[in-house]
């Protein structure tokens, strides 16, 4: 299984230091798998301009394909003024309509304050949902207070980060499992 892990901004830390931590986790307790950090900072990615992805170019079609070729994704977003970043979203723009089709996609969010917890919920999900990804239900929200010097400090969010990891190779194996007996409903 190719697990792709999105680090979506370009500024700040926290986001980066959540997905690292959960990449951690990942390495550790699913080394059978293939697991890629995509930290979007280190990529020059261009504006969606309408072409297809694989029509594009150096890291902007390194990071679509990469994402094309994932069979789970774990989305790591902060809110900027209450919805994701721009960056990420034209990460979104630059796929196809079906591009998460078959594709588990799981949540981690950081925000400054508790406030902003519905944006998953009323932005990120249906975009994802759109775009035909099975959504883990659950997600992991980490405000400001949960690190301290550039780490997670808070033990809840790295248990939470622990199962949201156990949740999307669960998720993943169910509907891997739902998706071989349709196909073999077909006996070709």
């Amino acid at each position: 299984m190719k697990i792709v892990i999105i680090s979506g901004s370009i500024v700040g830390t926290k986001t980066k230091t959540a997905m690292l931590k959960t990449e951690e986790i990942f390495l550790q307790k699913y080394p059978e798998h293939d697991v890629q950090l995509l930290d979007l900072a280190d990529y020059q990615i261009e504006y969606s301009d309408g072409r297809n992805y694989i029509d594009y170019e150096g890291d902007t079609k390194y990071v679509t394909e990469t994402i094309m070729n994932a069979d789970a994704l774990i989305i790591g977003t902060p809110v900027f003024q209450a919805s994701i970043p721009a960056t990420l979203k034209n990460i979104f723009d630059l796929l196809p309509i079906h591009a998460f089709r078959d594709k588990v996609a799981s949540i981690v969010v950081t925000a400054g304050t508790a406030k902003h917890y519905l944006m998953v919920e009323q932005q990120l999900k249906p975009i994802l949902a759109y775009m035909k990804a099975q959504i883990v239900p659950t997600y992991v929200f980490i405000e400001e207070q949960d690190f301290l010097r550039k780490e997670i400090s808070n033990d809840d969010i790295i248990f939470r980060l622990d199962r949201l990891a156990e949740d999307t190779i669960s998720t993943f194996e169910a509907f891997e499992a739902i998706r071989i007996k349709k196909d073999e409903a077909y006996g070709f």
